[in-house]
């Protein structure tokens, strides 16, 4: 592997690594904070949460990981059967599906629903207490994505 590769192996691991950790912050205690208060607070934080969420530090990180992870993959393809390139494509392809479409697919649409909530209306019609067990079992679900993600992407590095 040259050291532009490990490199970016590297930088994509970390990033995994980053949202990862960002992410286990809000199933390990964001989300059981939210749902320890009152309803309609819960959902004025989660509303306000969402809204900051989609700014620079975040998705900077996110997209360039996202980046970085599909030329991880071109990589692979053309460097099929070389050391660490199984894992590298196990890493690189458990971010963009577990981390990365997960998000998309899941997380954004239940955030852009909760946007639209009436606070004292969704605690009352339950649709806040779907929204935190349907959030959360997808937040898990990204969790490990990212975090096996950098995993493999570290042990690709140093495999190679």
């Amino acid at each position: 592997m040259s050291s532009g590769l490990r490199a970016l192996t590297l930088a994509a691991a970390l990033g995994c690594g980053t949202l990862g950790g960002v992410l286990f912050a809000f199933s390990g205690f964001v989300m059981p904070a939210l749902r320890r208060l009152p309803g309609v607070h819960g959902v004025v934080a989660m509303q306000s949460i969402n809204v900051t969420a989609v700014r620079f530090p975040l998705m900077s990180v996110m997209f360039a990981t996202a980046a970085a992870c599909l030329a991880l993959v071109v990589v692979v393809i053309r460097r099929w059967g070389e050391p660490g390139s199984g894992l590298m494509l196990a890493g690189a392809l458990l971010f963009l599906v577990g981390g990365l479409l997960v998000t998309g697919g899941l997380n954004v649409p239940l955030n852009d629903r909760l946007a639209a909530f009436d606070p004292s209306v969704a605690v009352v019609d339950g649709s806040w207490a779907d929204f935190l067990r349907r959030w959360t079992l997808a937040n898990h679900l990204r969790t490990v994505a990212c975090l096996a993600a950098s995993a493999c992407l570290m042990g690709a590095a140093v495999r190679a």
